[in-house]
């Protein structure tokens, strides 16, 4: 008999950063393999398949369709009877993820309604109670093997079926919460993560998910990491084991934990080359099956957007969602066996790669891999051919050894000409394929494409004067800059590092023999007048904040001078407990804060959902709107001494926290602590 219960215990990234390094600046080896991957297959799948998006009269339902149709847990027990996909076929699954040219698959061994689709000794809500009786995960792994493939889990943090799982929907009256426990919870997830990583041979990822709600924290995220680490050492973790990080987890300063960050359903605007990253995506708009959906994303949209993502750095996990009976629906496989016909012609110019040496392209993307001697293969991803008008690749000045086109018949050659500083290819007429033509550069050395420099600073305002510093990713470059707004052109002058003492735009670009090899970058920085301290008698004030609480759905901080405050408080720091509902409620703080010296200050909130900070009257931070928990900053010049302080921040539902810090002149980032921040007695 099983026991039912288990009682043991982005700051944007710079061009100098993003494009010179082309990979990940990781050194952590157990990564190589995934992302020379590049391509894997999410499978969600589970009770919900049964209904297949269909409950009461709504027929869009996906893979939260407990939760959104708001089904008593007693009534979506029901479902386990039914579950017995007598087509489900492991070997097809891997072979189908495998003809389509993927290396791993990651499957919801358990999702937010907590059933679980791997013989657990932990719970009867399990596949081996159900008709079925088999263990999908030991199946599915085997397969993967077999085919070549890594298999990687994905496991829910949250959990709606556990007794001890906090918090509850608000609509659930029949699970009481009395005895609940958080931690008991916490080691039943941990047993069952054992049985995962010790019954089933080696894993490639844990990918967890429905860390956001208020209970999980990141110090759990750090231990539950270490745990997972300590039974598969090589295991890779994604960001979501933590709740830190901003949108998707890939922001390292607001506290980003596990391996990888995730983004979901979109793709980054830009590349990404010093945090590993991976894009999920939806085949059509669900993620469990729902058989209404027929809204397909096509083929070229799939190709398209995987050489998208891998040329700005990233993987590209594609799901299915396999209908109630085990198979994957047609539609799915036929895009997947049309992705895999692309892949075995163009497949070398998505495995092993890193992203593009370039911050754009008009017609495309690119790939690039090292290649023997220090050169590199480049390999341009042209989605709009040019015909014979040739392919214009701006600002790439190496002269390539040679330039071929990819196709299932071979390489056919192509000719390269010289435009000034771009390079100019000619090919066929016609499209060598119409979704994602591939040309192949080999280059001497690394790739030398003109990118604009950065122009860093401590700031965009400053009081006196401001140091700056000019870099550049290409090498054998001189910087000419100015600082009048004009051109730099080889008069101007030269220099990386550049003192400013009034207002104005510094711009520079990068010259070699005497010709301009890069775009513009500019840089206005404002001289300002510090704001004045306010002349508050000292012994008015009183150690703390006002806190004022508000109740009501909220989806900016502006909606809270709309609502009256339901309870007033003085608080030591920005302290959010207290809330007397778990979700749609806000706090708004105010007092002073106290800086020692004269200077630009950096003010950082960090929150899930949204915040604001002002001081006196001026917005200095705004991190507003509904999101997962991210970080935004801003800077002030102060003068020395108290200035008022309002931080407002409001909640809409799932986990919420919130964080202010200051950073000082020449200082590091640090919580604003409670000796820094007063509030006058008079307002009491």
């Amino acid at each position: 008999m099983k026991r039912l219960l288990h009682l043991a215990c982005a700051l944007p990234i710079g061009l100098s950063t993003t494009f010179a390094a082309g990979q990940s600046s990781s050194p952590d080896s157990r990564l190589d393999w995934w992302q020379d991957a590049r391509l894997g297959m999410f499978i969600h799948w589970g009770l919900y398949a049964i209904p297949a998006g269909v409950w009461g009269d709504r027929s869009d339902y996906g893979e939260w369709i407990r939760s959104s149709a708001k089904i008593p847990l007693a009534e979506y027990e029901t479902l386990r009877e039914k579950f017995n996909p007598v087509h489900f076929d492991a070997d097809a699954v891997a072979r189908a993820a495998a003809d389509a040219g993927m290396k791993y698959i990651v499957i919801t061994t358990k999702h937010h309604d907590g059933f679980c689709l791997f013989d657990s000794a932990e719970t009867e809500w399990d596949v081996m109670s159900t008709p079925f009786k088999r263990d999908i995960m030991k199946e599915l792994a085997d397969a993967c093997r077999s085919h070549g493939l890594k298999i990687c889990w994905y496991y829910s943090i949250m959990d709606w079926h556990h007794p001890d799982y906090t918090p509850r929907r608000d609509w659930e009256k029949d699970r009481p919460t009395e005895n609940a426990d958080y931690d008991r919870y916490v080691a039943y997830m941990k047993a069952q993560l054992k049985e995962l990583l010790t019954n089933y041979g080696e894993i490639g990822v844990l990918w967890f998910d429905g860390q956001w709600e208020h209970h999980w924290s990141d110090e759990r995220g750090r231990d539950l990491y270490a745990y997972v680490r300590g039974l598969q050492p090589n295991i890779i973790i994604n960001s979501r084991v933590g709740r830190g990080g901003g949108d998707w987890g890939m922001d390292r300063e607001s506290g980003m934990l596990g391996d990888y960050g995730t983004p979901e359903q979109t793709i980054p605007d830009r590349v990404i080359a010093d945090i590993p990253w991976e894009t999920c995506m939806t085949m059509n708009g669900h993620w469990g099956y729902n058989a209404a959906d027929k809204n397909y994303k096509s083929t070229a949209t799939l190709i398209r957007n995987l050489a998208d993502i891998t040329g700005k750095g990233g993987n590209f996990l594609l799901n299915v969602g396999p209908m109630a009976d085990g198979r994957i629906p047609p539609e799915s496989l036929a895009r997947l066996a049309e992705m895999g016909r692309w892949m075995r012609t163009h497949g070398e110019s998505i495995y092993g790669t890193s992203a593009s040496p370039f911050p754009s392209l008009p017609w495309g993307t690119a790939t690039q891999k090292p290649m023997p001697g220090g050169d590199t293969r480049l390999y341009l991803h042209v989605f709009d051919w040019p015909g014979e008008r040739g392919l214009v690749v701006p600002g790439l000045l190496n002269k390539p050894r040679s330039a071929h086109i990819l196709g299932e018949d071979g390489l056919r050659k192509a000719s390269v000409h010289r435009s000034g500083v771009d390079l100019v290819i000619y090919g066929p007429p016609d499209p060598p394929n119409l979704i994602n033509s591939v040309i192949v550069l080999d280059l001497p050395g690394k790739a030398d494409v003109g990118i604009a420099p950065t122009i860093s600073a401590p700031s965009r305002v400053f009081i006196d004067n401001i140091q700056t510093t000019i870099t550049s990713p290409q090498t054998n470059v001189e910087i000419r800059y100015t600082t009048d707004g004009s051109e730099p052109t080889m008069n101007s002058t030269h220099g990386n590092s550049v003192m400013l003492g009034t207002s104005g735009t510094l711009k520079a670009a990068a010259f070699r023999d005497g010709e301009r090899v890069s775009p513009v970058a500019a840089e206005t920085f404002e001289q300002v007048v510090p704001r004045k301290a306010d002349m508050i008698a000292e012994e008015s004030l009183r150690p703390g904040l006002r806190r004022e609480y508000f109740e009501g759905e909220f989806k900016s901080v502006n909606d809270l001078a709309r609502t009256s405050p339901a309870g007033l408080s003085v608080v030591a720091a920005f302290d959010i407990s207290g809330n007397r509902v778990p979700s749609n409620f806000a706090y708004r703080y105010r007092g002073f804060v106290r800086v020692p010296i004269t200077g630009v200050y950096r003010f950082h909130a960090a929150s899930d959902d949204g915040s604001a900070l002002w001081i006196g009257d001026t917005l200095v931070v705004n991190n507003d709107e509904p999101h997962s928990f991210r970080e935004r900053s801003g800077d002030i010049a102060l003068e020395a001494g108290l200035h008022p302080i309002t931080v407002s921040f409001f909640e809409n539902s799932g986990g919420y926290d919130l964080k202010v810090y200051m950073t000082k002149p020449n200082g590091k980032k640090a919580p604003i602590d409670a000796g820094a921040i007063w509030h006058s007695g008079k307002e009491e």
